[in-house]
């Protein structure tokens, strides 16, 4: 599995990154989470508002910090 934190590495795009080790700490998830900074690798996503999080390529959430909880749901 490998999540990506979307964003040019504002507060918010920090606590969703922060918010994402901490969900694939808790389930015991084995994946890869890699922070994109690249503008055209955001846009290519389609993410206009940061933070994106993106799990397996497919983006689950724009412009919001979730809680662990709710990243949790999506692992």
């Amino acid at each position: 599995m490998k999540i990506e934190i979307l964003g040019t590495g504002c507060s918010n795009c920090m606590r969703l990154a922060k918010n994402a080790e901490e969900a694939v700490k808790q389930k015991g998830v084995d994946c890869e989470i890699e922070k994109v900074t690249d503008l055209n690798r955001i846009m290519g996503y389609g993410v206009m508002m940061p933070p994106g999080l993106v799990i397996d390529g497919r983006v689950k959430s724009v412009g919001k910090v979730l809680s662990v909880e709710d990243i949790k749901k999506l692992l």
